[in-house]
């Protein structure tokens, strides 16, 4: 495939519909219609169904779908590489990370490297665990900071720190004056957690099955500030970092209570792709993140 044909034919695979994809590409639907028609014409199978004005993928065009992302992954990253090397003072580093660590540690990393790499650009995406993970194996981020390690294969990881947790409960629960708490004492409580797919949720399912019960989820969110707020609101009770409570508002917060059950901490952890070759730029960031957690 033509490095050329790259960006058209992963942005119509994604669209799915050649008028859109024109417009985006600024072509038109005739010259989009016959740039793919060639391109299969020149592979020897159909890469879409028709149907009509909508186009889906099959078979043969998930396969070189995947392929052409990975390419595309690929010369990105060479460019990167080269821009790294014709001026090191400059670049980008790509990094995907846990909701929960946009309020102290994604800044403080990320200061602490400008310090000395002020002409460094970040280009910061959020969200699930798996999400993370999965951006770092496709060459979307070049790095990830996630929690717990993920057991998706080919990707490195170096722990940066351990985060202690606590059971979060309303300010009225009858656990507060409490030094710490085991989980089996709230065994029948309900619970508030992120949801499936989330780092927190990972633990907080290991932690109450090591416990010999399985939580009562009565609410699911995306991000520890929302779990945060309905605790503090008295509608159940949730696993949160002792140490890094999530940001508060004008109203009050849980009370956070440490958990004295065996391995009730969270291993904070940098991820990369194994396959991955990475410029300088993304390379002295992830030594100064190895660094800073030594300190």
């Amino acid at each position: 495939m033509a490095s050329d044909d790259l960006h058209w034919f992963t942005t119509l695979a994604e669209l799915e519909r050649v008028g859109a994809a024109a417009d985006r590409l600024h072509l038109t639907q005739p010259t989009l219609s016959r740039m793919l028609a060639r391109l299969e014409h020149r592979l020897g199978v159909r890469l879409f169904d028709r149907h009509g004005k909508r186009l889906t993928l099959n078979d043969f065009g998930r396969v070189y779908y995947d392929h052409a992302r990975r390419a595309q992954a690929e010369l990105d990253a060479a460019a990167r590489e080269l821009a790294d090397l014709a001026n090191p003072a400059k670049g980008v580093v790509r990094l995907s990370f846990l909701h929960s660590f946009g309020a102290r540690l994604i800044p403080e990393l990320v200061a602490g490297f400008r310090r000395t790499s002020a002409h460094i650009t970040f280009i910061l995406d959020q969200g699930a665990a798996e999400m993370v993970a999965a951006h770092v194996l496709d060459g979307t981020s070049d790095l990830g900071l996630v929690s717990p390690k993920p057991a998706a294969p080919g990707l490195g990881w170096r722990t940066l720190l351990r985060q202690r947790l606590a059971l979060a409960v309303p300010a009225e629960h009858r656990l507060v004056a409490r030094r710490q708490v085991r989980l089996s004492e709230v065994a029948e409580a309900d619970f508030i957690a992120l949801h499936p797919g989330f780092g927190m949720r990972r633990i907080l399912d290991d932690l109450c099955a090591a416990a010999d019960f399985r939580p009562r989820v009565v609410f699911e969110s995306s991000d520890l500030v929302t779990v945060a707020g309905l605790v503090a609101a008295g509608l159940g009770v949730a696993i949160l970092p002792a140490e890094e409570p999530p940001l508060r508002g004008p109203q009050p917060g849980p009370v956070l209570v440490p958990l004295a059950d065996p391995g009730a901490t969270r291993a904070v952890g940098l991820i990369w792709s194994s396959t991955a070759v990475h410029g300088e730029v993304v390379r002295r960031f992830r030594d100064f993140a190895f660094d800073w957690a030594v300190e």
